[in-house]
């Protein structure tokens, strides 16, 4: 499976986002009342008001930001990883920006993240839009036919077309025999570890282990051997 691709020519990537303000409060009146609509599934969902679950607001690009975006490549034996991250999110999406314009602008790159097409890509490109970044091609869809977007999504690759649930990164690679570290924080902690604990670093080492457990989990699709935690290089912050 996927033995027509090459690794040096996918960028892996994976994104920590976090409610836009620290709390409910915080937000504008006219927020406020945006968010009370756009809450409402969430508070029939779990029996709470809209502050009570502002909590999960970074889930979505109108009321979250992005505070990291690890990126992973293959060099050679080596895979390479570097973060952007930072808490002026237009100089983390500039910078990104930046280098997928120098280095990806090509017909043959690709993007693979885990459920991607769902939330990483579609979240970068909302927030650029927004920070007035401009969109790189890779993430520029106007107008592209189905088979000329260059994204790989390991969740929807694990499907074979089957729409039906969601299966988590955790899951497949417990079934695949992907040795991961074990984690002080998972997703639904990153809100509180950034505007409470004000921990950055913690999420930026969180993300970049998503960012290699999933190239793992491509090589696993091609039936390769995993990366040895040797070759493993990450770039100082």
């Amino acid at each position: 499976m996927l033995n027509h691709l090459t690794s040096d020519r996918i960028l892996f990537l994976d994104i920590e986002t976090v409610p836009g303000v620290p709390a409910y409060d915080g937000l504008s009146d006219k927020m406020k009342a945006l968010w009370d609509k756009k809450s409402r599934r969430m508070q029939t969902d779990d029996n709470k008001t809209s502050a009570e679950v502002y909590a999960s607001a970074g889930i979505f690009a109108e009321f979250g930001k992005i505070v990291c975006i690890s990126c992973g490549l293959f060099s050679g034996r080596e895979f390479r990883i570097k973060s952007f991250f930072g808490d002026d999110e237009k100089i983390l999406l500039k910078e990104f920006s930046e280098m997928l314009n120098r280095h990806f602008d090509r017909s043959d790159a690709l993007l693979c993240a885990h459920n991607g097409k769902e939330f990483d890509f579609p979240y970068i490109a909302r927030r650029m839009l927004v920070q007035g970044v401009e969109l790189p091609s890779i993430l520029d869809l106007a107008g592209k036919k189905p088979w000329e977007v260059q994204h790989l999504d390991t969740m929807e690759l694990w499907k074979f077309g089957d729409y039906k649930h969601y299966t988590s990164l955790e899951l497949l690679a417990a079934i695949f025999n992907i040795p991961t570290p074990k984690d002080d924080i998972d997703g639904s902690m990153v809100g509180s570890v950034y505007w409470d604990e004000k921990n950055l670093d913690r999420i930026v080492t969180y993300c970049q282990k998503d960012v290699l457990t999933i190239a793992q989990l491509f090589r696993r699709y091609q039936g390769l051997e995993l990366i040895p935690e040797t070759d493993v290089v990450i770039a100082s912050h």
